[in-house]
């Protein structure tokens, strides 16, 4: 498909008109419409068979096609993602180093501003990933789109000022690093976006075709005159002391309270509300008995009442208007409610709405029905009477129009800030983030104010946006475990934002969204952790496992993968990177996104992630897999992972005139991705941790305790060169690994004696997990490092530290005594070839204790509640070894549960010896 000829209705400009001719998929049509019916109807045709894959959504054809805007954007599985994708070769000599940087981006932009979601990554943060990883015109999948950021983000990758705005330095269409060389291209590129939620794809449309904004801007502001003619009246409000009527902003509603003591009706807002100081009193008085209060003390006050949509009597938490703010001309007013005021409720309350809206029962979900409890139990239950019939009154004129999708794009915008979660609150309102809370002070706003402020937002957006000829957005609404329907090897690249376990209920909490579209999610493919769906940790990585594998099997081999992540567990950190490599990704890199606005439970909640982590990944070279292969059961197959990850890791990282070490590039964790890669895959591991070690120097070049090619170890010294300081990374101990590598950092730094490091060493190992039997300081200093007691030459490293920061020490050779005596009794780290030495000393002692924990076992049907780590983890990869799978699988089921999934090492083994054994 050529970029040069082929023109996609989204794309004309504003000067075109319906009547000029448009070109789609090889076809053309005389105008707009009539490519929109042809394709509604092809898709009608199509609906039979798109209904069997994975994550059709929930809802009636009609209206399925009616949201849909094929061929670029469909509200199920779209038919036509292929051939959009143009047959493209494997390009030879594509190389990218894995993006190793920290990212940090803001949101306060016009385009995060148009429509909010629970989770949405900064286009402009997605922005420096693409020109890294892509070329314009290339592919770009995102199977959890959520918002479609990632599409904008690819769009906006050809717009010149927006490359400028990140920092980069441009020289025509090239940008160039610092030292003068070519890092990427500006250009548009291509992107597939998928989500299951149909809400969320209808925001991704909407946020990636671009359309005709000046009409559909005229017709829009014309859908909401209509609207304010039919429903100004229900937000009149008459001014005490003028005869004049004014506009209400908004009102606000207060739970109802009995007094424990006195039995009398307590009005929340006027017993706990300090209006003079702008604050919400914990305790408080009752009014009537003078009692001192807490809300946690209190019974809620009931009403009863018919809800004639239901045809049934209801009992609901009592709540009651107590202030009204309100405008006349610029003028602004507060007052409490008037006669008239509640005259006019008993009006809109008796009002028979002419117009649709839904009446849905809430589903059953871990957050959806926390409301029944205070008799919210259906969807029209969360808004206001007014506020319904304002919406239902915008509905039923935006279904008529052509624009129906788009106008649904400001409607479910402003649908959210229009229910009865808003909290009032001095200082500011809203939600409570990522819940479907309703407060005991209710915020109600102006509804036809919030649809005005929303489609502004969206013309700002709109009014940033330029005609294409050379990007295509298109998108689907189906499960990232069905996207293998995409052609092999098609895609370039792919970033993806998954949701992250029990963090959030999407399905749940898009709900009132689908209920309105009257398209749902179909949940049974949902990623997440949720006990009403009986989804546990292992169920949810399971799903992702599947999406992954899809993800692996669409892109390009030698292409890369960017996944951006928040969570607080472990577990879940460990399933998403276990679920990575079991697909066949290799991870290369993880970094950190700072998103600069965290949402309320990452604001103030203290084990809350305040940082993203972007796990860099990527997809093996065929070449190499295969070899691998033909190599196994021999040495040759670790090295020749090696060769091929080395190839793929930053060769240098630094900043500020620091050179930061590169932890992929340690012995430690080479060895680890090696073992991993052949465990997954289902090939015996190789070689042990002591051969490794002995041969990695051999066979490469070491710097700085970093593995290298030898055709990267020049660079690598170029750049090391002009740097002062080397940054060793920060760690936190938790258990026997990183207690290790924490001492070698330090020993790193500056060779010492026991008692020099073990005050320090104390204040590390504060937060050792439960479980961890960390061994003593002593035991680990002998086992892992080497010891300088005066026989012979000082060794070099010990040396060049002495005469670096002593100055008597400065000019003598390694035996001189004054500097042998100076060495006395310093730890340092061993050089390879006395670290292979160490690592068979090692492992012969943890397994020495592992088959200690198996004699112990076999006496016991109790769990072990303590133990070191590393045994088992060591006790593991042998068994592995042996074929022994069982064994494994029999200590793993008497570990702890939490251990298991919070240790990726000891989750794969055993994750993959039950598959093994069929389990």
């Amino acid at each position: 498909m050529s970029y040069e000829t082929e023109q996609l209705s989204f794309e004309n400009t504003d000067s075109q008109t319906d009547n000029q001719p448009v070109f789609c998929l090889g076809m053309t049509f005389k105008n707009d419409e009539e490519r929109r019916e042809y394709f509604r109807e092809e898709l009608r045709k199509k609906l039979p068979e798109l209904k069997k894959i994975e994550g059709f959504p929930l809802g009636n054809d009609e209206d399925i096609i009616a949201l849909s805007d094929p061929p670029y954007y469909t509200a199920c599985p779209n038919p036509w993602l292929n051939e959009f994708i143009s047959e493209s070769k494997i390009s030879d000599g594509y190389f990218r180093e894995p993006f190793a940087v920290d990212v940090t981006e803001g949101k306060n932009d016009a385009v995060y501003n148009a429509h909010s979601y629970h989770t949405k990554v900064p286009y402009k943060a997605i922005m420096r990933y693409i020109l890294h990883y892509t070329n314009p015109g290339d592919f770009i999948l995102d199977g959890f789109s959520g918002t479609g950021m990632t599409g904008v983000a690819a769009r906006r990758c050809g717009n010149k000022r927006e490359v400028e705005n990140l920092g980069f330095r441009v020289n025509g269409l090239n940008i160039i690093s610092d030292e003068g060389e070519n890092l990427s291209k500006i250009g548009e590129r291509n992107t597939v976006l998928a989500d299951l939620s149909p809400s969320a794809s209808l925001i991704t449309y909407n946020y990636n075709v671009i359309f005709e904004k000046h009409k559909y801007l005229k017709e829009a502001k014309e859908l909401l005159n209509n609207v304010k003619k039919e429903c100004t009246w229900l937000y009149d409000a008459q001014h005490p002391k003028i005869h004049k009527k004014g506009k209400i902003n908004y009102v606000v509603w207060s739970d109802v309270f009995i007094c424990p003591t006195c039995t009398e009706e307590i009005v929340y807002w006027e017993n706990a509300v300090d209006f003079e100081k702008k604050k919400v009193k914990d305790e408080f008085e009752c009014k009537n008995c003078h009692s001192r209060l807490k809300k946690s003390q209190l019974e809620r006050a009931w009403e009863t009442i018919f809800d004639t949509d239901l045809g049934e009597t209801l009992t609901i938490a009592k709540q009651i208007p107590v202030l009204i703010n309100y405008s006349i001309g610029t003028q602004r007013f507060e007052k409490e409610l008037s006669t008239e005021d509640f005259q006019l409720l008993n009006r809109i309350n008796s009002y028979s709405n002419p117009y649709w809206y839904p009446t849905d029962r809430m589903p059953e979900g871990d957050e959806s029905r926390r409301n029944d409890r205070i008799g919210l139990t259906h969807v029209h239950h969360f808004f206001t009477r007014r506020n319904l019939i304002t919406l239902a009154t915008f509905y039923h004129y935006a279904k008529k129009s052509k624009y129906y999708p788009q106008f649904m794009f400001f409607f479910q915008a402003s649908l959210n800030r229009a229910t009865k979660t808003n909290r009032f609150r001095f200082g500011g309102t809203g939600g409570l983030s990522g819940t479907l809370y309703v407060p005991s002070l209710v915020f109600e706003r102006n509804v036809l104010s919030l649809l005005e402020k929303k489609l502004k937002d969206f013309e700002k957006m709109l009014l940033e946006e330029k005609a294409s000829t050379s990007n295509y957005s298109v998108i689907t609404t189906q499960s990232a475990t069905s996207i293998c329907h995409l052609n092999e090897n098609s895609i370039d690249y792919i970033f993806t934002d998954p949701p992250f376990g029990k963090n959030l209920m999407y399905s749940e909490l898009n709900f009132w969204w689908e209920a309105w579209l009257r398209i749902k999610t179909n949940v049974t493919e949902e990623a997440i952790m949720n006990n009403t769906q009986q989804k546990s940790i292992s169920e949810y990585q399971d799903l992702m496992e599947k999406s992954f594998k899809c993800y692996f099997n669409v892109l390009k081999p030698g292409r890369w993968m960017t996944v951006e992540f928040s969570n607080s567990q472990a577990s879940v950190w460990n399933a998403i990177q276990e679920a990575i490599q079991k697909a066949g990704f290799v991870i290369a890199n993880v970094s950190a996104l700072d998103k600069k606005q965290g949402s309320f439970k990452a604001v103030t909640t203290t084990t809350a992630v305040k940082q993203d982590l972007v796990i860099s990944a990527y997809k093996p070279k065929h070449e190499n897999v295969i070899k691998m292969k033909n190599e196994a059961n021999t040495k040759e197959s670790a090295w020749t992972f090696v060769s091929q990850h080395l190839e793929q890791l930053p060769i240098f990282i630094g900043q500020k005139r620091e050179a930061v070490l590169i932890a992929e590039r340690t012995p430690r964790i080479l060895f680890d991705r090696m073992v991993a890669y052949h465990v997954q895959n289902g090939l015996p591991v190789p070689i042990s941790s002591a051969e490794f070690q002995n041969e990695v120097s051999n066979r490469f070049v070491l710097r700085d305790g970093m593995i290298f090619l030898d055709s990267q170890v020049a660079e690598y010294d170029k750049k090391r060169i002009l740097v002062k300081e080397f940054v060793q990374q920060s760690l936190f101990v938790a258990d026997e690994t990183s207690a290790i590598e924490w001492i070698r950092q330090q020993l790193f730094k500056k060779p010492q004696t026991r008692q020099d490091l073990h005050p320090n060493f104390m204040k590390e190992i504060q937060h050792i997990a439960k479980h961890e039997l960390l061994p003593e300081l002593n035991d680990l200093l002998y086992q892992n490092f080497l010891r300088y007691e005066g026989a012979g030459p000082v060794p070099d490293q010990v040396a060049s530290y002495l005469r670096k920061n002593y100055k008597d020490l400065r000019g003598l050779e390694n035996d001189d005594a004054k500097l042998k005596e100076k060495a006395l009794n310093r730890w340092y780290v061993p050089d390879p070839n006395k670290q292979a030495d160490l690592e068979k000393l090692r492992e012969k002692s943890l397994l020495r204790e592992f088959e200690g924990y198996i004699e112990e076992l076999s006496k016991s049907k109790k769990k072990l509640k303590q133990f070191r780590t590393e045994a088992i983890r060591a006790g593991f990869k042998k068994a592995w070894g042996d074929k022994d799978y069982q064994k494994i699988v029999t200590v793993g089921d008497r570990l702890p549960g939490s251990v298991i999934q919070e240790d990726d090492k000891l989750l794969m083994y055993y994750d993959n010896a039950q598959i093994r054994l069929g389990l």
